[in-house]
């Protein structure tokens, strides 16, 4: 099984408010930097997405893939690899838990990916951290920035 990298960061926002913004896919160009469309493929019977097509644009990285979610209650959702031009898996996940009364959030994110081109493992790990840290970063600063969002 391919290693992973996970990194957690805490938001000062309610658990509820967090997930609000990472099930928002039409807005990810707005505060992802690397995204530059998103579209829903499908949803499931609660209306949320179970596949979602992104573009993005990471520099030296372009790709454009559709990725499988899976919801687990409303603290934590995951992803696979459903096509792409460029990776061979994107597995990953956030997690989030309330921290003290409940209006700030721990948010986990994990993240696996492999892709096509030969690439050394530390190199891998360490672009994975560079993703996880920015999607992080600008989750807090969106969540954080939009009142009542």
């Amino acid at each position: 099984m391919a290693e992973h990298t996970s990194s957690s960061i805490t938001i000062e926002a309610a658990p509820a408010e967090v997930m609000g913004v990472i099930a928002d896919f039409a807005r990810y160009p707005e505060w992802t930097g690397e995204v530059k469309e998103a579209e829903v493929l499908q949803r499931d019977a609660k209306g949320r997405a179970e596949q979602v097509r992104l573009v993005l644009d990471a520099g030296a990285i372009k790709d454009d893939h559709t990725l499988a979610y899976t919801w687990t209650g409303d603290d934590e959702v995951s992803w696979t690899l459903v096509k792409s031009q460029m990776l061979r898996a994107l597995d990953g996940s956030y997690l989030l838990a309330p921290v003290g009364a409940g209006d700030r959030t721990e948010v986990t994110y994990r993240l696996t990916v492999d892709v096509k081109i030969p690439m050394l493992g530390m190199i891998k790990r360490k672009a994975e951290k560079v993703i996880i840290d920015r999607a992080l970063a600008g989750l807090k600063k969106r969540v954080e920035s939009v009142p009542g969002v």
